[in-house]
C-alpha cells in the first residue's frame, strides 16, 4: 500500500526502531526490498536519487515504483532523494511521489533555510511529505567536490522550527557510499541536536558505513528514517559477478538476476533487523 513518509517517521521516531529507505534503481532491487519488508511486516521506503533518475527517466521509473508500492501488503513510500532544485521536486510531485527531499546542504545557511521553507510549503500544500538537510553528509569520492560539514546543533534547532520540514537529515559522522562499516558517530553532537529540534524526526544518510551496533543504538534516538544504498548495491553486484563467473555461457539476464535479487532481499532483511524490526 502506498504511504507517506511523515506517517512512517512520526511513528518510528517515538520507538526503538527506524524505517529503512533503500536507494533503488529499477524493478529488480525495488521488488527485492519490498519482499523483505513483506516477510517481516514492516514499512519501507523506495528512494530514487540523481544517479537513478539519470539512468531511467522519472516518467518511467515512478510508475514502476508506485505500482510496486500500491500492490504491496505493507506500507511503502516512494521518495525523491537529494532533490537539488524546485523543478525536480515539482516533477516528482507531478509524477505521484508521496515524499520528496530538498537537499540544500551545500548552500549557505540562510539560503538553505529560505529555499527549504518555500519548498516545504509547496509540498505540504499538495499532501506530500518533505525532508531537508542541515549540515552536510559528504561522499567517499572526493572528486565530487562536495563539502562534508557536521551539523551545528543550534542551526539544526533553527532549521527545524523555521522550515517546517517533516524530517531533518543531519550530519554526525556518516559518509555516503562507504563500502566498509567504519563511520565514527558523534553521539554528543547528536544529543545536542535532539535537544534543539524538539519533536522533529531525524534522518541518517550514509548508513551503509555504520556498524551494526551503532545502528542499533541510533534507532533509540530520534531517527525515524535511515538511508541505505551501497549495502544493497554491493549485494546485487557481487552476487551477479559470481553468477557470471559460474555460468559464463548464460546470456538470459532474468536467470542471471535471480540470485542477485535474493541477495538484495537477504541484505535488506539484515538491515531491518538491526533497525529494530524483528522477523516474525
Amino acid at each position: 500500500m502506498l504511504a507517506t513518509m511523515k506517517d512512517m517517521v512520526d511513528d518510528a521516531a517515538g520507538k526503538a526502531r527506524a524505517v529503512p529507505a533503500f536507494n533503488v534503481f529499477g524493478y529488480e532491487d525495488a521488488i527485492a526490498v519490498v519482499r523483505a519488508a513483506e516477510r517481516i511486516g514492516a514499512p519501507v521506503m523506495l528512494s530514487t536519487n540523481g544517479v537513478a533518475l539519470a539512468h531511467m527517466p522519472m516518467s518511467i521509473l515512478a510508475p514502476i515504483l508506485l505500482t510496486i508500492a500500491r500492490e504491496a501488503s505493507v506500507p511503502v513510500c516512494v521518495h525523491l532523494d537529494h532533490g537539488k532544485d524546485e523543478a525536480t521536486i515539482e516533477q516528482a510531485i507531478a509524477h505521484g511521489y508521496p515524499s520528496v527531499m530538498f537537499d540544500g546542504s551545500q548552500l549557505p545557511l540562510e539560503e538553505n533555510i529560505e529555499r527549504t521553507k518555500r519548498l516545504a510549503a509547496l509540498a505540504k500544500a499538495r499532501g506530500v511529505s518533505f525532508e531537508a538537510e542541515i549540515g552536510s553528509v559528504g561522499y567517499s569520492d572526493p572528486s565530487l567536490g562536495l563539502k562534508h560539514e557536521y551539523t551545528d546543533p543550534d542551526e539544526a534547532g533553527r532549521f527545524a522550527s523555521e522550515t517546517g520540514a517533516d524530517a531533518v537529515a543531519v550530519s554526525i559522522g556518516t559518509v555516503h557510499r562507504m563500502e566498509s562499516q567504519e563511520a565514527s558517530i558523534d553521539y554528543d553532537r547528536l544529543g545536542r541536536i535532539e535537544a534543539r529540534v524538539g519533536g522533529t524526526p531525524l534522518v541518517l544518510h550514509g548508513s551503509s558505513g555504520v556498524k551494526d551496533e551503532d545502528l542499533r543504538r541510533l534507532v533509540r534516538h530520534r531517527f525515524g528514517k535511515i538511508n541505505i544504498g551501497t549495502a544493497i548495491r554491493m549485494a546485487f553486484g557481487r552476487t551477479l559477478r559470481t553468477e557470471l563467473e559460474a555460468h559464463p555461457a548464460e546470456f538470459d539476464r532474468i536467470k542471471l538476476f535471480a540470485r542477485p535479487m535474493e541477495a538484495v532481499t537477504d541484505a535488506a532483511l539484515r538491515k531491518f533487523e538491526v533497525l529494530g524490526w524483528g522477523e516474525g
